[in-house]
């Protein structure tokens, strides 16, 4: 009974962000909004976080200021899904670039899903490079919106969740700029 509470409550805040796109963690700096692309009004607007890539920043140097950053903060690249390859090879046609990379705290992980095992579906942290008729667009879930649905947290499980949030969004930034 205290779990279906538990999920109609995380439910019901999921539909209030979406509702309002105007979570923030308290005390916390929202990333500065980027011109989003096409779709922005849309409820799943409210779900992620864009950065649009300065012109003449290649995939190259983008996954480069990932992994500085990575190696800076100490979080790990655990994987990475070259979806627009994929597609290549099983079409035989050029696609426009899109992949996956995931990163990984070892510590963070295992701090959230004791505070909330459920967040354990929401691992590892994923950000994608996405090739669009305006260039390359950088895009993550926005954490701020996931951190507030948990409620008040403990100070050990708040620092925790402002670092890795404070990194993904240093990834962004960097990325976006090709500044490594």
């Amino acid at each position: 009974m205290r779990s279906t509470l538990r999920i109609h409550a995380i439910a019901l805040a999921a539909a209030c962000c979406l509702t309002s796109a105007a979570c923030t963690t308290a005390g916390a700096v929202r990333p500065e909004p980027a011109a989003q692309p096409a779709g922005q009004g849309k409820p799943s607007a409210a779900l992620i976080w864009a950065r649009k890539v300065q012109p003449g920043v290649t995939v190259t140097e983008i996954e480069e200021a990932f992994a500085s950053v990575a190696a800076e903060d100490n979080i790990r690249a655990v994987g990475e899904l070259p979806l627009s390859k994929e597609l290549e090879l099983r079409s035989n046609k050029p696609e426009k670039f899109l992949k996956v990379y995931s990163y990984c705290d070892p510590g963070a992980a295992r701090t959230m899903v004791d505070f909330n095992p459920g967040m354990a579906a929401l691992l590892p942290c994923r950000i994608s490079v996405v090739e669009q008729e305006d260039g390359l667009w950088i895009y993550t879930m926005n954490m701020d919106m996931l951190i507030n649905m948990q409620g008040e947290l403990p100070p050990h499980v708040a620092d925790t969740v402002r670092r890795v949030r404070a990194t993904i969004v240093k990834m962004l930034d960097r990325a976006a700029s090709g500044e490594f």
